[in-house]
């Protein structure tokens, strides 16, 4: 039995449980100072311009990178792991993209707009993006190097060799895609510059769930797992 298991955790008097929880805010206020300077840094990291001209498939047809911004000057992109022949996304790319539609008006408050892309062609997306419910904006690559370019999909040499460049390093991985979130910026001639992207558990931040699992007596309780969210499933199959 595990020592955080509740059968063997400590029950102590109410003023004992106050004096710990201050203990414990003082270390979260740390975090909460840290990750303001961290944000701070991450908005003061120099830019790359993007000279490639990206084209997708998206519901309106033929779309630019540029056309993503959909008028905005900030543009988030979450490289959604969903393959050409797959017969569904990731479903830990799914549960991230459970929460994105509710902050969008949000988002676009604040000059940003919202992208998913992933390589399947565009039906594949919109079949299943009809079966989950989602509204977002979601375009295909399939066809350009976008996914390639930005490090969420591996190249048939990457594959050969079972080695992939991907959050800033080479790791060993024969699959064929992998899950980021990358930022952009237009200014007012149109030009394009890529500012930021995270992959990974760099993408942690983006899930409210785990959020709320965080402050859960249990947590994320995912230490006996094989694998981080190997317990998660697409939401229409919690049945």
């Amino acid at each position: 039995m595990k020592a955080n298991h509740p059968a063997l955790h400590p029950v102590v008097s109410q003023e004992e449980w106050l004096a710990a929880r201050r203990r414990h805010l003082a270390r979260e206020k740390e975090l909460t100072r840290l990750r303001d300077e961290i944000a701070r840094e991450r908005r003061e990291l120099p830019w790359v311009k993007v000279d490639k001209r990206y084209v997708f498939d998206g519901p309106r047809g033929k779309e630019t990178l540029a056309d993503l911004f959909d008028g905005r000057s900030q543009l988030i992109v979450y490289h959604f792991m969903f393959g050409p022949g797959w017969e569904q996304g990731c479903p830990s790319c799914s549960f991230l993209s459970d929460h994105v539609d509710s902050a969008l008006p949000h988002l676009a408050a604040r000059d940003v707009s919202f992208a998913a892309v992933s390589r399947a062609p565009l039906a594949q997306i919109e079949a299943f993006q009809r079966r989950m419910g989602w509204r977002f904006k979601w375009v295909s690559s399939h066809g350009n190097t976008f996914n390639h370019d930005f490090h969420v999909s591996s190249t048939p040499e990457e594959r050969a060799k079972r080695r992939m460049h991907y959050n800033f390093g080479e790791i060993a991985f024969d699959g064929e895609e992998l899950p980021g979130t990358s930022a952009f910026y237009k200014d007012a001639d149109g030009q394009i510059f890529h500012t930021y992207s995270a992959y990974a558990r760099g993408l942690d931040v983006l899930i409210g769930a785990y959020n709320w699992l965080d402050i859960a007596p249990k947590g994320r309780d995912e230490d006996g797992l094989p694998r981080t969210m190997a317990w998660v499933r697409h939401h229409d199959k919690y049945r």
